[in-house]
């Protein structure tokens, strides 16, 4: 397509789950309803219309070993873009991607700043690593350099109990996102167990990853606080292997890793019955692949949530949470484009036709 072109998308244009509409035109890179009065170039494309997907757990810039340099890093772009991923949370990154906003075919990236966890309590390289008196400081510091978030890690493994444990006191974790919150920032953690997620629920936090140690007791308290999760079930899936791993030298959280793996689907499941907030997100970047959007709203289906339901969490619900429009008028042209209807079976998500980004087909 020229500059100038005119793209029009006609099959059935997916506003919402219910709202359907039979095309729309991309004019200067914006969405519009209306038939332009004159278009001499015109490209058309046909088949179901989806906003952007949404992958709102992904860390571009990071590899196994902590930051990746800029072409690996556009090529994790461009690999979540050819899968149809057109909005990306960036939950924690050591690298600058700044750069990648200059760049009108790679995906857009929300922020959360670099990972902040406690010393010597987590994966080499990828974390701020600081003791519970520095943590509000250093969130101040993440929520500036961020895009209205900032990554906390909850747990991870106390190497002296052999086991999962909390990284922070209550007082210190009631502070940091208290000072987020002044700051204009919404606050997530990464936490595998039970154990930290009351005092970081109770302190006022937005959101948490993966949240397998969620348990019956405590989903009340998330429901009612609106506090929202994001399962990384792809990333879950990964736990029996990590478990055999550290079996010889750490036997109980190796058994607590195949426990939490063992009721992943239960656990999403009735987060999801309660009225918790759940959306996608793949964790890839570290040692998983990126591009696995479609794999990961399978997932959440196969744990029992509504296909429809499913679907919204990477596309209209997901983007309203993030404060990104979906496929409304005057919106910048995001949106994948199916042979089949999504709704019905959300493994057409794996196999998008086209892929319009700002307006232009990338793919």
């Amino acid at each position: 397509m020229s500059d100038h072109a005119v793209l029009h998308v006609k099959g059935r244009i997916l506003i919402g789950p219910e709202d359907v509409r039979d095309e729309l035109w991309v004019i200067d890179g914006r969405i519009s309803y209306d038939r332009p009065l004159a278009a001499g170039d015109v490209r058309t494309v046909d088949g179901w219309a989806l906003p952007g997907l949404v992958d709102a757990h992904c860390h571009v810039g990071l590899g196994p070993h902590g930051p990746v340099p800029e072409d690996v890093a556009e090529k994790q772009a461009l690999t979540d873009r050819e899968a149809g991923t057109l909005l990306i949370r960036d939950a924690g990154s050591p690298s600058d991607t700044r750069w990648i906003d200059d760049r009108d075919d790679l995906p857009n990236i929300i922020r959360a700043g670099r990972h902040i966890a406690r010393t010597r309590r987590y994966i080499r390289d990828f974390a701020h690593e600081i003791e519970p008196e520095e943590l509000v400081a250093y969130v101040a510091q993440e929520a500036r350099r961020g895009d209205g978030w900032v990554k906390l890690v909850g747990d991870w493994i106390d190497r002296g109990v052999g086991d999962l444990s909390p990284c922070w006191p209550r007082e210190a974790v009631e502070a940091a996102i208290t000072e987020a919150h002044l700051l204009g920032a919404r606050v997530t953690a990464h936490c595998f167990a039970e154990s930290s997620l009351r005092d970081l629920v109770e302190a006022g936090i937005d959101c948490v990853e993966h949240a397998t140690g969620l348990t019956d007791d405590l989903i009340p308290l998330f429901a009612s606080r609106g506090v929202a999760i994001v399962p990384t079930l792809v990333n879950i899936a990964t736990f029996p292997t990590m478990a055999a791993g550290g079996e010889a030298k750490f036997p109980r959280w190796s058994a607590h890793m195949r426990r939490l793996h063992e009721r992943r689907y239960d656990t999403v499941r009735n987060a999801y019955d309660a009225g918790i907030p759940v959306y996608v997100g793949t964790d890839a970047g570290g040692s998983l692949a990126h591009g696995l959007v479609a794999a990961e709203v399978a997932e959440l289906v196969t744990a029992g949530i509504p296909p429809v339901e499913a679907l919204a969490a990477t596309t209209w619900s997901a983007r309203d949470w993030l404060g990104r429009p979906a496929l409304t008028e005057g919106a910048p042209a995001d949106l994948v484009v199916y042979e089949r209807d999504p709704r019905t079976d959300v493994r057409v998500l794996g196999a998008p036709l086209r892929v319009v980004l700002n307006g232009r087909v990338v793919g």
